[in-house]
């Protein structure tokens, strides 16, 4: 039985939650976006798997906006200020160095674009699995935000 846990700990960062293959992004990162629900232009500066599908932040003004492609319209246009490009790519195998000591393999799930950095997001810690009304509920404060040098590329 502990080797069934151990095996299901150490596996459970390298088995991307989306399945077999990364599903398509609707909009590209950098890519001008019309938001349906505030009637506004912006940008996608990120996008994150949660709840089964992508989520993609929008900045609008000053502000990041956070919604599913049924609420965005592409336009095509990419944002031409950001000359560099994300280092990892959406599904990429990785080593997270959570500290000097340690590297645990990760999926990236999340890219963001923040003050003109490329952060990425991965699993830090395993999930605490709890039962309620017979559905198995995962805690959901387990991503981290990080920069590529935390990461190597597996």
């Amino acid at each position: 039985m502990t080797n069934l846990i151990n095996s299901l700990e150490t596996s459970w960062y390298i088995s991307p939650p989306w399945g077999a293959e990364v599903p398509p992004l609707v909009i590209r990162l950098l890519e001008r976006v019309y938001l349906t629900t505030a009637n506004s232009f912006g940008y996608c500066c990120g996008v994150e798997w949660l709840q089964g599908e992508w989520s993609y932040a929008v900045a609008i003004n000053n502000e990041v906006v956070y919604a599913p492609a049924s609420q965005l319209r592409g336009t095509g246009a990419l944002h031409l200020e950001v000359a560099d490009k994300p280092v990892f790519a959406l599904g990429d195998k990785v080593l997270f160095y959570r500290s000097q000591n340690t590297a645990q393999f990760r999926i990236v799930q999340g890219i963001h674009r923040i003050e003109g950095c490329w952060l990425y997001t991965v699993e830090w810690t395993s999930p605490e699995l709890t039962e309620s009304d017979g559905q198995l509920i995962t805690s959901s404060d387990r991503r981290a935000w990080v920069t590529d040098t935390d990461l190597v590329r597996v």
